[in-house]
This record gives structure tokens, sequence and C-alpha cells, in this order.
């Protein structure tokens, strides 16, 4: 990968590659890396609390205006699930094993934390939505990026070659993921994921809705470009920092340290559910503004829905739309959600001033009769909470 590739590295003085499995140990970079151990070694967590064994379920009546809550929860391949209304987490749910302060992985979540920043930056006029994105990337030019701008790329305009089939080794997404340190390289694979950006072509065309991983990495990659610091910086310095949580989240990195934006992190469910109650609270958070209220304004909005072409979202929601890293239901409540694979919601229902978040591990990735019935929970969630 070349040096020109003007990303932030590990610590001062480094190469973008170092340290490797070769050389943490090194007097260069062993200062840096035994306080960062995780990001080059496999590691496990030696937990403060012991394992929980037995089923956490406390449902605050839920359960009584919901018939079979808890099998619908079981059913779902549900790990975490809670319910914060105002301030108050009136329902939780954990399968044996798991708790509410279990990380847990968030997958595509990952993505509308990632729009987040952005929208700090954007806020602070760092960013420019309408700027094409190759002012902040320089090395993405003759790429399917050269010539859309930041804003199609919040929004998924941007028609590329790239297949979001996630169990086709053949397919981009898992390209993808061999480059940013997911599964196993191939042979004349990206070494790295931002080189793996680098390699995607399409037609460029905007206007139209295609959702598309790498769009999140090149999102991070101006994150790092506008701020001067690696993506899990960024996130949390501007995000995670602000929000009174009461653990560290974590991301995935490449071999280089890039985070992988789009599916790389991992948190609690009550830390994720204070995102959603930033959110709500029109991008106020304890520690301070994380976003605009115009910002919050414009997810409420909805997106284009001209450019949401796709099926599986329509066929739920007629009239959605999607925005800035967000799917919008344009329903009659106002629901919007941060959603990814194998079952992770980050659901918001504005009229009982809601944040619900599902974490769960479907075995299959993207089964329409999975999301069908998880959307059915979440909106009998939502209705049961307008009597209580």
């Amino acid at each position: 990968m070349s040096e020109s590739f003007d990303r932030p590295t590990r610590h001062p003085g480094a190469a973008l590659h170092e340290p490797t499995l070769d050389t943490w140990q090194d007097p260069e970079h062993n200062q840096w890396a035994f306080a960062h151990l995780t990001e080059v070694v496999p590691t496990a967590t030696i937990s403060r609390v012991p394992p929980v064994h037995a089923v956490t379920s406390r449902l605050g009546g839920l359960d009584r205006r919901i018939t079979d809550l808890r099998a619908q929860l079981e059913a779902t391949h549900t790990d975490a699930f809670l319910v914060l209304r105002g301030n108050s987490v009136i329902a939780e749910y954990a399968r044996a094993g798991f708790s509410t302060d279990s990380p847990h992985l968030l997958m595509s979540v990952s993505k509308s934390l990632c729009s987040t920043v952005a929208g700090a930056l954007i806020d602070a006029h760092l960013l420019d939505p309408a700027a094409p994105i190759t002012r902040y990337v320089p090395a993405l030019k003759d790429s399917v990026y050269d010539g859309p701008t930041v804003q199609q790329l919040l929004d998924m305009e941007i028609s590329v070659n790239y297949s979001e089939k996630y169990t086709d080794p053949a397919s981009e997404v898992q390209t993808h993921d061999r480059a940013a340190g997911w599964r196993t390289r191939h042979d004349g694979d990206p070494a790295t994921n931002a080189e793996f950006l680098t390699t995607l072509r399409g037609r460029g065309a905007v206007g139209e809705f295609q959702y598309c991983s790498a769009h999140t990495d090149v999102l991070a990659w101006i994150i790092e470009h506008v701020s001067g610091l690696r993506y899990p910086e960024a996130l949390s310095t501007y995000v995670w920092s602000k929000l009174d949580a009461d653990h560290d989240a974590s991301i995935t990195v490449d071999a280089t340290g890039f985070g992988y934006a789009n599916a790389g992190v991992s948190c609690t469910a009550r830390d994720l559910a204070r995102v959603g109650r930033m959110i709500l609270d029109g991008g106020m958070a304890p520690g301070g503004r994380v976003v605009s209220t115009g910002w919050v304004d414009a997810l409420f909005r909805g997106g284009s829905r001209a450019a949401m072409t796709y099926d599986g979202w329509l066929t739920a929601f007629a009239t959605g739309s999607y925005t800035r890293h967000w799917w919008c239901t344009g329903n009659a409540r106002g629901n919007i959600s941060a959603i990814g694979i194998h079952g992770q919601h980050l659901w918001l229902d504005p009229p009982t001033d809601t944040v619900i978040v599902k974490l769960s591990s479907w075995p299959q990735p993207d089964e329409a009769s999975d999301h069908a019935a998880q959307t059915r929970l979440l909106l009998a969630v939502c209705a049961a909470l307008d009597t209580a």
C-alpha cells in the first residue's frame, strides 16, 4: 500500500504499517504497543464480574401488553433487549450467559455512529457536505468516489460495483472483510481497508440509493483527514466521550489500525441506548452537544423517497427512505433506526420519547422473515407504550 494514502499513523513517527506482529516489541514501538495490545494481538477480556448464567428478564409490564413477548425475544435470537423511556430503563432482557452490560458487536449500527461524527464535523464547519469526496481523500481519484459529494456518500446515493451478498465468497463485501482483517486473506487481495477502497469502480452515478458498506469506511477516511485523528479517536472525541457511557466501546482495526467503521464497533446495550437518547434529545448529551438540532431534524424528516428503490425497505415501509446513514420509516410515528445484519437495532420512537435497543445473533445475516418478525416486535413495543 502506498504511504501517500495520508492517514494518521498509530503513534508519532511510525510508518503506516507499523507496528506489526514482528515489530511491536521493538524499542521504537513498544511504548505504544504495550498500551494498545488489543490492536496487535487477539485478546480476551478478564471480566470484573462473574459470568451471568441465568436469563435476565425484567420486562416492566410489557409482557402483559404484548402477547408472548419473552417467546418472541427468544424466537428472534435476542442477546440483549432494552427499552429506555425518557431517562428510565423500563424493560430489559438478556439471554443466559449475557447481560445488557456485556459488549456486543453492532454490525452496521456502527454506520450511524460514523455519520454522527461526520455530522459533528459538518456542524463545526470543518467538513463541507457539498464538497467532492476527493477534496478530502485524493487517494480516491479515479475510483468510483471521484466526482460524488460527501452528502451523496452520507445518503448512499452512489452507484458502485459492490455486492452486499454476505455469504458469497466472490462478493465485494467479503473481499472488504478480508482487507479489514475479518476473514483470512486470499492471494491478490488488497492488504488493507484503504487500499481496497481505492479499487472500487462503478458508474459513480448519483440520485438512486444503493446500500454499500464501503461508503462508511470512505466517510471514516474523510473524518481522519478532517480531524487529524485516527477514526477510533475521532469517534471517542466527538461522540463517545460525551455520552456519560458506563463502558468504553471498541472497534476492530486492519493491519494499519484503520477502524472498520461500517461494522466493527462493539458496545453494551445500555451505552448504545445513550446514543439514541442523544438523538431524541436533539443532539445534546450529558457531556455537551454532539450534533446540532438541524442535523437531528434532518434525520427525522428522512431522505429522498424518489431515491429509495430498495424493495426490502419499501415492503416494510412504503414511504421509507435513507439519510445520513440512518433508516427512516416515513411512518406516522416517525420512527428511525440504525440497523445491522444478524438482528441489530437501535430504534427511536419520538411519540413516546423511547429508545429500543435489540442486539441479536440471527443464524443468517439478512433473511426477510427475520427482519419482518423483528420489525413487528419493535412496532408492538411502541404501540404498547402508547397506553402505558
